[in-house]
């Protein structure tokens, strides 16, 4: 029988669509209070969201019939014109207050800044009563508990507490990037997990969130055509993450993950660094686009935007990271290792026309590569290898084995070695890295040989990372990791795999911490060891633009020799490539 469903339900419906977890709900009351000009918000939790919230500003605040109506749905003060094409607030469906309200138990308490005395309304299950007056500062504070006892099916697909803080924490941060003017806090009972000072400089905003290495390995880009502006900084090249979620994306003020931008931002970077597999690149890029070339009332949760001319919008960003990136093309990151990446020849493939184009007005921040003393491969070598005097002799009698010796290195990336009816080129850091991943994978299972620091390596990290690292120590440990806190935002590094006592620390162990933030904390990391020790395998392996011996190059091939998979590294690309002579001489025409 067809039916009209009663509003309590109704409200519950909508919940589903706005309200998924704890840190949605965060988002759209943060999002209110933003657009009701605070410059302050403090946002309190209680097991990671799950049995309490708190959203507290210092903005305009509402009066009592405002209070009243502010929980119903589809009230809002944000659409003054009925226009949904002109929208310049984050929030204007007005669902988010009645919507969480549905489903939990909310206490509002606001004061106008115009008024002596505040207000107060109680919501529970969608039923609310009157308001009544409460003391109360300038501003509104919302205060949420039990969310989805109403609904208890929706509690089984909530997460862990770590789990639904990360995602609080990943919130607060992509909304406080945007406004730097805003100052916010994050506590988790009573532990305090972030505080963003307000600061007039959009670059300092961004480095609290990011990373204050961020500094020295970004470059500022700012940009106008045709009424569309581009500002933000993008990362150099070869300072990357394990994942893209220090990929920072905005539009009109408004936190969104969309396809256009996320291509774009791929397109651009092609060529300048490895698919995938070497990371992605770090940014922060906000677009101001005019309203009626954009529509960002797509989904409830509003992190998907439409373009009316993607492509427009993709061509900008293309041009303009790859003109930024090609203009300082000789640098590269301050973190990185001699030999981890040579400088790269960069030139734009695309640039779009641009009517308007003027400098970036941040500082101009000097950059520089770090020279240290090249180490040793040590590389084991099980095969009698001749020297590099007389590898350069033509050989006569001994018959060469399967991979041949080594005769060149070119461009201090690839092997050049002579076999018996063949050339082969070797890719020096693919095959390292298939020999660095299967050694410990045959380690796991026993006890791994770990190397001691007799100094540990003290290693910043965001708060919410170290207590990742924390939970998981005993696991690490079994993967040879002893890594200990070291205050709040700090750990300290003892012991690590020998495999891996000549890499770079301090980034192999923030990509480790990337990694395992994409694995759900029910999940054991002997359930994903392939993942942990394919990254682990591609920082603990000799890169490219790293020069080598004839006795190293030489080691490396007989190592190959003696692994059944070295024909492809851990991403499925081929480490060697083989001429053979027949081939050779039909291209010459001697055949």
């Amino acid at each position: 029988m067809l039916r009209l469903l009663p509003q309590t339900l109704i409200n519950q419906i909508a919940a589903g669509e706005v309200v998924e977890r704890p840190a949605s709900a965060i988002k759209e009351l943060i999002e209110n209070s933003i657009d009701a000009g605070a410059n302050r918000i403090d946002i309190r939790i209680e097991q990671g969201g799950k049995s309490y919230f708190s959203v507290i500003d210092n903005g305009k605040g509402m009066t009592k019939d405002e209070l009243a109506l502010a929980v119903e749905r589809h009230a809002t003060s944000k659409l003054p014109d009925d226009n949904l094409v002109n929208i310049t607030f984050l929030g204007f469906r007005g669902e988010a207050l009645p919507s969480i309200a549905s489903v939990a138990k909310m206490k509002i308490v606001s004061r106008p800044q115009e008024t002596t005395s505040g207000w107060m309304i109680e919501v529970e299950g969608g039923h609310k009563k009157d308001p009544v007056p409460a003391p109360a500062t300038y501003g509104t504070a919302v205060e949420v508990r039990d969310l989805f006892y109403a609904t208890p099916a929706r509690l089984k697909f909530l997460k862990s507490e770590q789990s639904e803080q990360l995602a609080v924490r990943e919130i607060v941060d992509r909304l406080a990037m945007c406004y730097p003017n805003i100052s916010f806090s994050l506590e988790n009972e009573n532990k305090k997990l972030l505080s963003y000072p307000a600061t007039d400089s959009l670059f300092d905003r961004v480095a609290m969130v990011i990373g204050h290495e961020f500094k020295d390995n970004a470059l500022p880009i700012q940009t106008e055509y045709d009424g569309i502006k581009l500002a933000g900084f993008v990362g150099l090249p070869t300072y990357t993450r394990a994942t893209s979620s220090d990929q920072y994306l905005y539009v009109n003020g408004r936190s969104v993950k969309d396809k256009v931008l996320l291509g774009a931002i791929r397109g651009a970077y092609q060529g300048l660094m490895g698919h995938g597999s070497d990371g992605y690149p770090v940014l922060a890029l906000f677009l101001s686009v005019p309203c009626d070339q954009v529509d960002v009332n797509v989904s409830p949760a509003k992190t998907e935007v439409r373009f009316s001319d993607a492509g427009k919008i993709r061509g900008l960003l293309v041009a303009s990271i790859r003109n930024v990136l090609a203009e300082n093309g000789q640098k590269t990151a301050t973190i990185l290792n001699i030999g981890s990446l040579g400088s790269v020849e960069q030139t734009p493939s695309y640039v779009a026309p641009q009517k308007h184009s003027y400098s970036a007005p941040w500082p101009n921040y000097n950059f520089y590569k770090t020279v240290q003393k090249q180490e040793s491969l040590n590389l084991s070598d099980s095969y009698s290898v001749k020297s590099e005097k007389s590898l350069l002799e033509p050989v006569v009698e001994q018959k060469l084995p399967p991979l041949g010796f080594a005769k060149a290195q070119i461009h201090k990336t690839y092997i050049v070695s002579q076999a018996e009816d063949a050339i082969l080129i070797v890719d020096q850091h693919a095959a390292h890295e298939r020999l660095t991943y299967e050694k410990m994978m045959q380690n796991f299972g026993d006890k791994p040989q770990t190397q001691l620091l007799l100094v540990p390596e003290i290693i910043d990290l965001k708060p919410e990372e170290v207590s990742l690292i924390s939970a998981r120590s005993e696991e690490l440990k079994e993967l040879g990791w002893i890594i200990e806190a070291f205050g709040s935002d700090c750990v300290a590094v003892r012991e690590l795999p020998a495999l891996l006592d000549k890499t770079d620390i301090k980034k192999t162990v923030q990509d480790l911490v990337d990694t395992l933030k994409t694995f759900d904390d029910t999940i054991l990391l002997k359930d994903k060891m392939k993942d942990i020790c394919a990254r682990m395998a591609c920082h603990g392996s000799v890169r490219a633009g790293r020069v080598l011996t004839i006795d190293e190059m030489n080691a490396l091939l007989r190592q190959m020799e003696s692994c059944g998979t070295s024909g492809q590294c851990i991403h499925g690309r081929p480490t060697y490539i083989t001429l053979k002579l027949d081939d050779i001489e039909k291209m010459f025409g001697r055949k």
